[in-house]
């Protein structure tokens, strides 16, 4: 397979379709080497229009997805960004190469181990990882920025308290087979704005908040 012109239609016929037009972001999608972070079994489908199977019912999300992602954050360097779920490291190494400096956290030991290895492999600085449960809050720090990879049928007001002012939240709020990825802003203190951006299912988070049940 011809990888760089693998990686070029993945951009030109997968992302910038997909609303993905900064160039910044589209420049990246060049610089961090995706078929460097997912498993070898799978490594000439890392430029195909799909999720990626990681093991234990994770997987990577679309290319298409993750670039989209950092574009909705719209990034400044030097910024904070707190990532739930570190998995192969892919989605990590293209926020830290944004500039920002990153905390992702990982529930899943060998997930952890696997995005670490990834991440040292291919020189990506500027990441802090952590072991934990990130599916309610992670941590007291504050942060301009939060991505989810994994769906939360609700989304904990904890997640709220941990944005610096003008912040924003990546999310993917709802469950099975109707789920929203959702941005939400900091606007004001104890005011958000929530703008939903498209349909998608994705696997949930470990230990992901349920919504309270009406019993009769």
């Amino acid at each position: 397979m011809d990888i760089e012109q693998a990686r070029f239609n993945m951009v030109e016929q997968q992302v910038r379709t997909w609303d993905v037009l900064d160039q910044r972001v589209l420049d990246l999608l060049f610089v961090v080497r995706r078929e460097e972070f997912v498993p070898p079994a799978y490594r000439l489908l890392a430029f195909a229009d799909l999720e990626i199977p990681l093991g234990d019912g994770q997987s990577m999300w679309t290319p298409k997805m993750e670039a989209r992602v950092v574009q909705e954050l719209t990034l400044k360097p030097g910024e904070t960004v707190l990532e739930i779920g570190t998995g192969s490291g892919y989605l990590t190494a293209l926020l830290a190469k944004s500039g920002v400096r990153v905390t992702s956290v990982e529930i899943n030991p060998r997930l952890a181990d696997f995005g670490r290895a990834n991440l040292q492999k291919n020189a990506i600085t500027g990441v802090e990882l952590a072991r934990g449960d990130g599916a309610r809050g992670f941590g007291s720090g504050a942060y301009d920025a939060i991505v989810l990879t994994g769906s939360t049928p609700i989304l904990p007001d904890a997640w709220m308290r941990q944005l610096k002012p003008g912040g924003r939240i990546f999310a993917v709020v709802g469950e099975a087979p109707v789920m929203t990825a959702r941005l939400v802003r900091w606007v004001a203190p104890g005011a958000m704005t929530t703008q939903d951006l498209f349909e998608t299912v994705i696997a949930p988070l470990a230990n992901a908040p349920a919504p309270a049940r009406f019993e009769f």
